[in-house]
């Protein structure tokens, strides 16, 4: 596999590639979510020093031992996707492809694939990698500063990578009847930048770092929002206008609105800790009601998607051929996976929940295993319709 991405053409590179290490990092996170708020471990954030292995019962330790061997493999994976991508990426960015495809309007949020693939590394550092390394754990408040820094060199280069593409939307003129779901990229972007911002302001303990990634949290998360409102009205106006589904290469992104909701609830649910901590706040039932509203949205829209999709699944997904937007069916499923983490915690812990998040985390790995050997078949190399935005 290793050898065949670095065997991907430059000519036929597409930044939608980033959604394979974008659900690496999200799967390996999905574990660490679920220790942390289905699992008793007292005060912070879990690490595996408090997990007790050997005083577990038996199916405990074999269902946590296989959390943990999950969390290790993908982050491997996470890991090396992200550098090889990346260094075709620095390559690709000065070709006329490049320039091309952010000059459309139809096609340019595909760039900003990079960026959630990036930021989702912050994420499984202060997740699954710090799950592990217990110095790390230890010793979490003096990353704080190095953390925000770097998420904030993130946040300038993302905020104006997206008004420059918002500016060519407004600039150029293109059927609008055309757009997909692929546009939710821009609120997903800048929903994966908000979550981990506000991560620095829950976790922070000193005052200026936690009230700095705050403000700048709800600078790019209020623009998600109001992208996202506006995004999927137009979004749904036009295929409410067009002729039965979109073409199949577009079809996987109908469930790309689970991950936004998904990273947008998980920021107001850590602004929550944020005012505990920092305003002497008690934000108890807004956690109730944010996350599992959320989770009840996600419920009925995954519903309504598949529904959409069934066609699909039958005939086309399990065909030999290969679309890269197919790799946008993993964030959904982890989306979900991770928010049923949190509504256990907050809402009730029943174990129809429980089961659902671990059969969720199988139906995630399986799908990336399966797209993985797609990918790996294909070697990267896409049709002409692959290069279109999800």
């Amino acid at each position: 596999m290793v050898i065949e991405m670095k065997n991907l053409s430059l000519k036929n590179f597409n930044p939608l590639i980033f959604l394979m290490s974008l659900g690496a990092g999200g799967i390996s996170v999905i574990p660490f979510a679920f220790f942390q708020y289905t699992f008793e471990h007292g005060k912070g954030l879990v690490n595996i020093s408090q997990i007790g292995h050997g005083t577990l019962s038996f199916w405990q330790e074999a269902l946590f031992i296989g959390m943990e061997g999950i969390m290790i493999i993908f982050t491997i994976i996470h890991l090396i996707l992200s550098f090889i991508l990346f260094a075709k990426l620095f390559k690709w960015a000065g070709s006329h492809n490049y320039k091309e495809l952010l000059s459309d309007p139809l096609r340019n949020s595909a760039i900003l694939a990079p960026f959630i693939s990036i930021i989702m590394t912050m994420n499984v550092f202060i997740g699954p990698v710090r799950f592990f390394f217990v110095p790390m754990a230890q010793n979490l408040q003096s990353f704080m500063l190095p953390a925000l820094i770097f998420w904030a060199l993130l946040w300038v280069l993302l905020l104006r990578m997206v008004i420059g593409l918002l500016k060519t939307s407004f600039e150029k003129s293109f059927d609008v009847n055309k757009i997909s779901f692929g546009w939710l990229l821009y609120p997903f972007a800048l929903g994966m930048l908000t979550v981990t911002g506000t991560g620095i302001a829950a976790l922070g303990k000193d005052p200026t770092i936690a009230h700095i990634a705050a403000f700048m949290s709800l600078v790019s998360g209020t623009m998600g929002v109001f992208l996202l409102v506006v995004k999927l009205i137009s979004i749904f106006k036009s295929h409410f206008a067009a002729t039965g589904l979109p073409a199949k290469q577009f079809m996987p992104s109908f469930l790309i609105v689970i991950p936004n909701i998904t990273l947008f609830a998980i920021s107001a649910f850590r602004l929550g800790h944020y005012m505990e901590n920092q305003l002497g706040f008690h934000m108890g039932p807004f956690f109730v009601m944010v996350m599992t509203t959320a989770f009840a949205f996600e419920t009925w829209y995954f519903l309504f998607g598949l529904a959409l999709l069934g066609s699909y699944f039958k005939k086309d997904f399990f065909k030999k051929e290969f679309y890269i937007t197919q790799w946008g069916f993993v964030c959904p499923v982890v989306a979900y996976a991770v928010l049923g983490s949190f509504v256990y915690k907050v809402f009730v812990p029943a174990i129809v929940l429980y089961g659902t998040i671990i059969v969720t985390t199988v139906i995630a790995v399986i799908l990336f295993a399966t797209l993985l050997i797609r990918q790996a078949k294909w070697s990267g190399i896409m049709k002409a319709g692959d290069m279109q935005c999800l």
